[in-house]
């Protein structure tokens, strides 16, 4: 399965958290590299998605600049990554009928694979299950996900009314595939979560640099 073969994927970029080890604001407008990690997300990501928007709660127009869709989470509360992917999938539905599937990234993972959405559907496809997400270094990373527009409304029911927040034990009442990555030269999915990570990219972007 290719990145031309899969089917039709909205992007999301998880930008709803708090960010209290950067500091406070958006993680994803730190700089690494010369550029936002966000645009370094958006690049990687956009060519294999049939649109993009951005799971962002607060002030919208602090992020206008970007050119997507703004979506706030829509539950109740500071209900974490899956309340996001909730306002995702509703979003899909609504305005994106004709796209089944949601792939889901945070906005501080620098080095996203530009397979990522090729190969998740490769892994939940092989296991007959729904969902997939990515994994590393046997290390699962849950937001980095793929996602069956068809279930949010069970994922609207347990948020709400079983206010589950823990993304494993929603995943695992349908059945989730892994995605396996190397991580040499860099782990894909590193994510900068402090000012000691940010210096930690820089060197990575560096190691790729040599690498290439």
């Amino acid at each position: 399965m290719t990145t031309t073969d899969h089917p039709p994927t909205l992007g999301v970029l998880l930008a709803g958290g708090l960010a209290r080890r950067m500091g406070g604001g958006d993680k994803g407008l730190k700089r690494v590299g010369g550029e936002t990690i966000i645009a370094r997300v958006m690049e990687r990501l956009r060519p294999q998605c049939a649109g993009l928007i951005l799971n962002a709660n607060g002030d919208p127009a602090r992020l206008a600049f970007l050119g997507l869709p703004i979506v706030p989470d829509n539950v109740p509360g500071f209900a974490g990554p899956l309340a996001g992917v909730l306002a995702a999938l509703d979003w899909s539905a609504r305005e994106r009928p004709d796209i089944g599937w949601v792939v889901s990234a945070p906005t501080d993972g620098p080095f996203l694979p530009r397979d990522l959405v090729a190969r998740l559907h490769e892994a939940r496809a092989a296991a007959g299950v729904p969902l997939a997400c990515a994994r590393s270094a046997g290390q699962a990373h849950p937001p980095i996900g793929l996602w069956p527009v068809a279930l949010r409304g069970d994922l609207r029911h347990a948020l709400v009314v079983e206010t589950e927040r823990k993304i494993d034990r929603w995943t695992a009442r349908h059945g989730i595939a892994h995605a396996d990555w190397a991580v040499d030269p860099v782990d894909p999915f590193f994510n900068a979560n402090s000012p000691e990570d940010l210096a930690e990219a820089e060197a990575m972007i560096r190691r790729l640099d040599r690498s290439a």
